[in-house]
Formats: structure tokens, sequence, C-alpha cells
């Protein structure tokens, strides 16, 4: 853990002395604002400069007065977890006017303001940056007005904007996700799962409508993760003739045994001709032509409320780091830009730019465009399309190639959410391709019992929201059963393997691909999709199911946390999984508002303990009323949880008292969250497309035959895409002993959590995002969109 005097974050040019930095909300309200203004507010103050909040958005800018207040540390507390914007958003008229735009520039300047974090809307963002644009104009204005001295436009002589896109809908080009768009998911399937039990007990068929306005991002992403019979989007209106295809895909689907169908509809959805269709509409239809039982359920405004989801405390956190450094590094000639998401890297963005692209969405679906429309929402937004069409959409036998290929697909290692979701997608991708799909109960130990049987596109109906491993999963690793597998794998006439696991998964690959030399049946395409809560896989930032055990750690803490509300101070010492690798400690130490994460790859001694608890106690005094730590349950063989928290204890005596909790399998359970399934059904599709090329490159003199490294790949995402690696190249950046990456991305953001919890300490700038242009079509590879 680094101490509270360790030694300086920035480079000199890069201090915030002098300066004067306001953050304000703007438009509609997203989950993840707070988190947002929260890391502004805190890592303005901890490079020196002086922050302000702007209360009730563009509205209190121009009123001014009380609207504007200077910011202290302890204002932002206990905010991280709250939904909406507790500085308030308004939607300003006046702002709109030249005379509203002089008013703000004086209150602004009356404090030394030069510095503008707007988290809003592209309206929100436009509209700073005709401020922006303005300002030297305005300031000349209020000279002749005798409203500010002649000095003060060449002492304020720029204004300086970064924004944040705050905003459910996703609707901004440029970012892969904006803040509060990842809670609204979470919202949308909480609701869609609870109606699945009551629609199948009276086997109905639903009806959602779902917000987004002009963006079909949310209907899409929810039915993608939801796997429902049909989706209307804006961007992508329904043929001519659709209402007899929906419904014969409904009665389909009923007449394969199904008790209930879900169909959503984006709020602006419209079809070819511009006529909205809206859930009513859809609802009436359904009961004309098929005599179901059906039910609407608009969703409104719930899906704007609650509390933020883990993604986006962390996005929110990031983004408002980001943007203060943006804005300490950035010049009278530096254009107004936007902090964003690409892959998993923050990146920035000339702010006209993406405002420019997302109106030519609109444009495009206003003159009918609408492949276009598709094409300028985003590789991501194309992929989620792609994908929903392959998986949704069962093309009849006829129009199915043959392959000929049999290809298997298990679970190894521990269970993790979204391990089905990833199934479903590979099964139903590889029936589209063609091929004849074998499951595989129980990972290896049941491979080598023979435990393979054929699995049918219906087979895997509503699997995507199911926690767990519905194939089984075991830790069993193939070398001391590795004849038998060969003997099941010609019995079979298995030609590809689709591994689906965590570090188990990525040690069974090599073991198999080292069995190559002895067994001929082993000389087949094999791919691993990562999937473990640990994230402890090498070859990929991410893994199914590490998203959900972080909502799980952060809605616990939020929990935990609010029980000692109302008491005296109190600590919490939080122990979370991970085995050796310190990921949820850490990311969700970020996301909860840790004080401090114990990880292994970090080592610590007494003199750090001793230094956090005296850090604790100094805040304690004078701020907070609750601390949290967490720490990751291998982090260190002597200074266990008990030990930690007895340490606490003694040192806090007459400050605060201790509580602790481990937190278990909790991590493990439950249904995925939206991200997790959305990943693991894109990662698992891609995998299945990849396994297809190379079974038609390798079949040769009427059989397989694949033996070289790159036939045995792991599929991850790295940085901003997502790459298929050859296992064995894998192996050098491997610590096989504590079963670890050598490099962990996220380490990165550890300083981070400590800044904002108001420890001094050291914070790479290297890695920042450093100004590009927005791309109209990036690289193929460059489609993981569901990045943290």
């Amino acid at each position: 853990m680094a101490q509270p005097d360790s030694k300086k974050i920035f480079f000199e040019n890069l201090s915030g002395a002098g300066k004067a930095i306001a953050v304000l909300t703007s438009g509609g309200d997203a989950q993840g604002m707070n988190a947002a203004v929260r890391a502004v507010v805190r890592m303005g103050l901890y490079v020196g400069a002086k922050v302000y909040f702007i209360h009730e958005g563009y509205q209190g800018m121009v009123d001014g007065g009380e609207n504007i207040r200077e910011a202290t540390w302890e204002s932002v507390s206990s905010m991280l977890q709250v939904g909406g914007t507790v500085i308030g958003s308004a939607r300003c008229k006046e702002f709109r006017t030249h005379e509203g735009r002089l008013k703000a520039a004086l209150n602004l300047v009356q404090r030394g303001i030069t510095n503008l974090c707007v988290i809003g809307g592209d309206g929100s963002l436009t509209g700073a940056n005709l401020f922006r644009e303005e300002w030297s104009g305005l300031l000349t204005e209020l000279v002749e007005q005798g409203s500010i001295e002649a000095d003060a436009v060449q002492k304020y002589s720029a204004l300086h904007i970064v924004g944040m896109v705050g905003s459910i809908d996703n609707d901004f080009c440029g970012t892969d996700m904006t803040i509060g768009t990842d809670s609204a998911l979470h919202r949308i399937i909480e609701v869609v799962d609870a109606i699945m039990t009551t629609a199948q007990s009276h086997q109905r068929t639903f009806v959602l409508e779902v917000m987004g306005r002009h963006c079909g991002y949310l209907a899409l992403v929810s039915a993608l993760a939801c796997g429902a019979d049909w989706v209307l989007i804006p961007e992508m209106p329904p043929e001519d003739g659709w209402e007899d295809k929906m419904c014969q895909k409904l009665s389909a689907t009923r007449s394969r045994g199904t008790r209930l169908n879900i169909i959503i509809v984006a709020e602006g959805a419209i079809d070819r001709h511009g006529k909205p269709i809206t859930s009513s509409l859809v609802k009436d239809l359904v009961v004309k032509c098929l005599g179901f039982d059906t039910r609407v359920t608009i969703l409104g405004h719930v899906q704007r409320g609650g509390t933020p989801s883990a993604f986006d405390r962390i996005l929110a956190s990031r983004m408002g780091v980001e943007a203060v450094l943006a804005l300490l590094e950035t010049t009278a000639n530096t254009p107004a830009c936007v902090v964003s998401l690409c892959g998993n890297q923050s990146v920035r963005l000339p702010l006209m730019e993406c405002v420019q692209m997302t109106q030519e969405v609109q444009k495009a679906m206003d003159e009918k465009r609408f492949e276009e429309a598709v094409k300028l929402r985003g590789r991501s937004f194309e992929n989620n399309l792609k994908t929903y069409k392959l998986l949704a959409h069962r093309k009849p036998e006829s129009e199915l190639p043959i392959s000929n290929f049999n290809v298997a697909v298990l679970n190894v290692g521990a269970p993790a959410a979204g391990m089905n979701a990833a199934v479903r997608s590979a099964v139903r991708v590889g029936i589209s391709e063609g091929h004849k799909m074998f499951a595989v109960n129980d990972g290896f130990e049941g491979f080598c019992k023979g435990q393979i049987k054929e699995i049918k596109w219906a087979d895997v109906g509503g699997w995507t929201g199911q926690g767990g491993s519905l194939l089984g999963t075991k830790r069993t690793l193939p070398a001391k059963h590795v004849d038998k597998i060969a003997d099941q794998m010609r019995k079979h006439n298995i030609n590809a393997l689709l591994v689906i696991g965590g570090f188990e998964a990525f040690l069974s690959l090599l073991e198999l691909l080292t069995a190559r030399g002895k067994y001929d049946e082993l000389c087949v395409p094999m791919v691993m999709v990562p999937a473990t809560v640990s994230n402890n896989v090498p070859g990929s930032d991410l893994s199914i199911g590490a998203d959900t055990a972080l909502n799980a750690i952060t809605t616990t803490c939020d929990r935990i946390k609010q029980s000692a509300s109302g008491t005296k101070r109190r600590v919490f010492i939080i122990e979370t999984m991970g085995g050796y690798c310190g990921y949820l400690a850490s990311v969700g130490g970020l996301a909860a508002g840790a004080d401090a994460a114990y990880i292994y790859e970090e080592p610590f001694d007494i003199r750090d303990l001793q230094a956090n608890v005296e850090h604790l106690t100094e805040k304690m005094k004078t701020s907070i009323q609750r601390g949290l730590v967490l720490r990751n349950e291998n982090s260190n063989e002597n200074y266990t949880t008990d030990f930690i928290y007895q340490l606490y204890t003694e040192e806090g005596k007459g400050v605060f008292d201790c509580r602790k909790n481990v937190l278990g399998h909790m991590q493990q359970g439950g249904a995925p969250s939206p991200f997790d399934r959305n990943f693991g059904t894109k990662i698992s599709a891609k995998a299945m497309q990849w396994i297809s090329k190379k079974l038609v490159e390798t079949f040769r003199q009427g059989r397989v035959f694949a033996n070289t490294e790159d036939s045995c790949c792991l599929l991850g995402m790295r940085r901003r895409a997502l790459v298929f690696q050859p296992v064995v190249q894998l192996k050098d950046e491997t610590d096989f002993v504590h079963r670890i990456p050598k490099e962990q991305w996220w380490l990165k953001l550890r300083p981070l959590m400590k800044i904002l919890a108001k420890y001094k300490t050291s914070y790479d700038v290297s890695d920042s995002g450093q100004l590009e242009h927005v791309m109209r079509n990036r690289p193929k590879e460059l489609d993981a969109s569901v990045a943290m």
C-alpha cells in the first residue's frame, strides 16, 4: 500500500495550482453521474486546483449566487452509490440566448473559473462548445458594460472545456459506453428476468417498451442479453410484411414447447416508412393474429433510477480523473474534447467531431439510409445487431450450409455467471454455420467418461439469464485421462473444441497441445474463451463472470456501509475471492469507495498497515463516519483477514470500531449481469466463427488435421481489440505458481482508488488518453464493445 507521504503524482506542468475547475451535470440524469462528479472534485483538489459545483446545470450557471459553490473533499463523501445527480440538472432555455451566456460568463469570471467539466448529452456538450467559442467576445462585452475590469480579459482569456457523456441512451458517437447505460441495462434485465417467471406460469407474451429516444442501443442489447424473440429499433426498421414474419416466429417458438415470448420495443421504433411502432400496436397485432395472452410493460423512468452498477462507477471514476488531466494539459489552441471509452481504454476525442457524427446518424435515419445509420452508430452497435440476428432467428434447414463437422463445447474450472450465455451463443452460431454441435457435461472429467451428446438450437433456449454452468463444470485437467479423451474424440468424430473456463481451461489447452504428438485425434482446432470471476487468465483483460462478481461485491459493500449509518464511526474489513489475483479487491474497492485494498501483486508490510490505520483514523476524526478496507483472500499468508481486523480494532480504539465480513461464494452465484451476458454471447460467437474458418483451412484428404501453434488459441480482450493468441505464446506471460498473468492492466487503476481515498501517491499518466480523431470505420478486430 502506498503511504500518505509517498512521492508526488505529476510533473510541475501538470499542477493545478492557481486553477479553478467547475463541474456541472446537464440534461437528463444518469446513474454514475455522482461518481464522475466525485472523481472530478477529488482529483481537482488533489492536484491543487479550486473546484466548484454548479448546481442545476446551465440554469445554475446563468443564475449564479448560491448555485455556484466551492467543493470540499467531504462534500462528495457517500455519493458514489447514489443514483441520479446530487448537484441537480436542468434544461435551460436562457443559456441558449446570448444574454443568458453573458450572465453565465460573468458568474464564472467573478470566481476565476476558466475550466469547465460538463457531464451530459450531445445537446449539453454542444452548448458548452458554443460558450467556449464566444468566450473572448463575451468578456469584451462585459468590460464594455463595466461589469468586469479590463485586465480580466487577459487574465481569463480562454475557457477550457472537457466533456463526459452522461446518458442512459448510449446515443453519442465516439464512445463504446456512456455513463449510465450499463445501469439502465441492469434495470431492464432485472425487470425482464422477473417478467419471465410470471410469463412462463401463464404462457404469456410480453411486450416491453424501453427508453433510448431515437437510439435503439438499450433495446438491442437487452434483447441480446435476455434472448428476446423479437426486437424493434429505429436504426434498422423491419422490412415490409414484418408483422407476419414476427407472428410466424412467435408461433414456431411456442410449437417447440416454449411457454413464453418476449418482444422488446425501443420507444423510437419506426417502420420503413417512418410510422411509429408502439408497444400497444405490437400487442394488438399478436392478439389479433395469434390469440396469445399478451401484456405490455412500459419501463419508463425506472431505467434512469436506482444505484449505479459497478461498471458505471468505475467508468465514471476513470473518466472524471481523465477529464481533470485533460483540463490540466489543455492550451488555448486545444479543441474542446470529450473523454470516452474505446474497448478497455480511455481516449480523448474532439467534442464537435463526435457531435457531428451523432447528428449524422439522425440525418441518415430521417433520410431512410438505415444501413448507413447502423454503421455510423459504430462497430459495437453493428456487431450487436449482427449477433442478435444470428442467434435469434434460426434459418430453415434447407438454407443452412452443410459442413459435416462436429464441434464440442465444454466448461472447465469453477462456474462463472455468463458461461451459459456463451454456450448458447456457441451452439446457435455453430448450427448456423452448418456444424453438428455436441455438449460435454462436467468438463474433461465428463469427456473421458463419454458424457457427450448432441445439442440442438432449442436446447439452449432461455440459457442467457441462468447463473452457474448448466453443462456442469469440473477443475479436472485432461493430462491424466488424455488417452480416454482421444478415444471419445475418435468415437464421436469431434473435429474442433471450444473450451469456456478459467485458468484450468488455459492449462488444459496447453496439455492437449503437448499431447498432439502422441494422439492425432487432438490435432483439431481448439479455442478457449476466458470465464472466471477471478479474472486471472493470461491474454485477456477481462473474463466472463468478473463483472457479475464485481456487482455482487459492490452491492454487498453498499449494504454493509449502510448498516453503520446513524451509529458511531465504524470500519469494515471485507475479504474477496480471486485466488492470488487482486482484480476483485482492487476494482471492487474502486467501485465501492474503499479506503484500502490489500492484494498479492502489491506487497505490503506492517508499516503499510500502520500507515493505513493512521490515515483512516485521521479521516475518521475530521470527516467520514464509515471506512471500508478490502483484502484479497491470498494477499498475504501472515497478514490474514483476522489479523488485519484485530490490528484495526486495536489501533482504532477510541476513534472507530471494526467489523469483518468474508463474502465467499456469493461472488460466484446469481444471475449474470447484462455485461457478462453480452460479453459472453459476443466473444463466444467470434470464437465459433474462428473455428469454422480453421476447420475449412485444416481440412485435407477427407479429414481435419491441425497441428500448428495457431490452431490452439485463446480469444481475449486486449485493450481495444478481441485477439486470438496461440496458448503456447502466452506461457512466458504467465506466473504458473500463483495462477496469474505477469502483467495486469488493472494495476494502473489502483492509484485512482488511493487518490480518491485521499492518499498521496504516484500516478502513471503515460497511459492517459491522447487526443484522437473520430473514426467512421474502425479496423475489423476493434469490436470489443463491452469493455471496462
